[in-house]
């Protein structure tokens, strides 16, 4: 069992904006000089390989009913059913090009609808994509299909329409169970709404349910937000995503809607999320890293005890050295040395689909030092611990010729007590679990030579 000793102290100490990694380098550092061609040049280079990797396939689907104020997604609010259906028809134009591409043999291990609202598709809409992308793609049989839900104006239709087409995850935003946060949001979603859904996943066989908790939300405070955590307990999801609000109504300007002086400070904020770790720990549920937990039959945790726990834009995953390719318009995909993103406008999507063209609109190739340092980042961020002699075999590298620095500047770190060293690599302590993503920081070669103007979530 993963425990966490939870410091204040030290987690006010390194408290600062920092990348989450779900990419190295980070979205930041992408460029508008990486084209479509690019991107090609990658996808046909990675279908030639000797050994080919499996395939993730990421479709976004950005279309909502209403607006939630918390919301950081990139969603686009309509009603307008020929809108969405004129988006849905050059999403299988997409997925036809890219097609084209791709080696029929190579299989899908995971399959992800993000939004948005994918379930703002009605049952006949979401049944006639998944068995499009189904009919394109060569899937496993054991893969592992996850869809995104809101259960505002959702049926038991819309879920039957998913399990007929091929899904086996589930995951649903809760936020908060408290009437007056839910207002205060725009998301009100009654705890008996949320029960049923739950119900009738479980009715359908899903295999797993995932429920996302945002602490950090006005009117907050650790008992009311303590017995949402403990409602959700009772519900028993397999997974629990638990997430900070970053209010950021600069970037993001609905976020404006929020009173900033109905939001938690932060001393709040840290009480919330202790008490909710301690909570779900004691629960059974087990803490797979900054802000996930899960069942100890999960796959996550499983995952994780073997040390197969994987990142991608989606968080933390089961499912390492697959191909990412992402449809939809912002999507970000991740195959061999690249990252592509596509255009964020419906507009200039549907051109370069018009055009015969992937739809990227910028990205970033790797070099061979941002391949080791994303490598060593992710095995940090994965499995808590880093050994010197995995990486200086797999890269042909002496580790502290090449991380010397690094080690150096984790010095304090050590002195506090977050990292352990040893003569071959280090462990990160139960205390240092919670600040996780500073560690990782100390490999990312941007930050410490200051070249990374990225505007960040902070670290805990």
């Amino acid at each position: 069992m993963v425990h966490v000793d939870f410091d204040i102290d030290l987690i006010k100490k390194y408290d600062r904006p920092g990348p989450r990694y779900t990419s190295y380098p980070t979205a930041p550092h992408f460029n508008e000089g990486f084209t479509s061609a690019n991107y090609l040049d990658e996808v046909i280079r990675t279908n030639k390989l000797d050994k080919m990797p499996p395939l993730s396939l990421y479709y976004h689907l950005p279309f909502c009913d209403t607006l939630c104020y918390f919301c950081g997604c990139n969603m686009i609010i309509t009603r307008n059913r020929d809108r969405i259906k004129e988006y849905v028809r050059y999403l299988k134009n997409e997925i036809d090009l890219l097609r084209s591409y791709l080696d029929s043999d190579r299989m899908v291990d995971q399959l992800h609808w993000g939004g948005g609202t994918p379930t703002h598709l009605n049952p006949d809409e979401i049944l006639d994509l998944a068995n499009y992308i189904k009919t394109s793609f060569n899937f496993d049989p054991k893969s592992e299909n996850g869809c995104e839900i809101d259960p505002r104006g959702l049926t038991r239709d819309h879920l039957a329409a998913l399990r007929e087409g091929g899904f086996n995850r589930i995951s649903m935003g809760v936020q908060d169970f408290n009437d007056k946060v839910q207002k205060a949001v725009n998301r009100v979603q009654p705890e008996e709404m949320t029960v049923q859904v739950v119900d009738w996943v479980r009715e359908l066989g899903f295999e797993s349910i995932n429920l996302d908790l945002i602490y950090g939300l006005p009117h907050q405070n650790v008992e009311t937000f303590a017995e949402t955590v403990e409602r959700i307990i009772k519900i028993r999801p397999d997974r629990l995503a638990v997430f900070n609000y970053a209010h950021v109504p600069w970037m993001k300007k609905h976020m404006a809607l929020i009173k900033e002086e109905d939001i938690p400070k932060p001393e709040e904020k840290l009480a919330i999320l202790k008490m909710t770790i301690e909570k779900l720990t004691a629960a059974g549920y087990v803490f797979i890293g900054m802000d996930h937990f899960a069942l100890p039959d999960d796959d996550m945790s499983i995952a994780l005890e073997n040390k197969k726990l994987y990142r991608n834009f989606q968080g933390y995953s089961t499912h390492a050295g697959t191909d990412l390719y992402a449809m939809g318009i912002t999507s970000i995909s991740q195959i061999g040395r690249v990252y592509a993103q596509n255009f964020k406008k419906e507009k200039e999507y549907f051109d370069a689909l018009e055009d015969g063209q992937l739809p990227v609109t910028k990205g970033y190739y790797l070099s061979d030092d941002d391949l080791l340092r994303r490598h060593v980042i992710m095995r940090v961020m994965c499995d808590f611990e880093l050994n010197f002699e995995n990486i200086e075999r797999e890269f042909k590298i002496n580790f502290m010729d090449y991380f010397g620095d690094s080690i150096a500047a984790m010095k304090e770190m050590v002195d506090d007590g977050l990292v352990e060293m040893q003569v071959d690599g280090f462990t990160v302590t139960d205390k240092g679990r919670m600040m996780i993503r500073n560690i990782a920081m100390n490999f990312d070669y941007y930050i410490m030579n200051q070249k990374d103007s990225g505007r960040y979530s902070r670290t805990v």
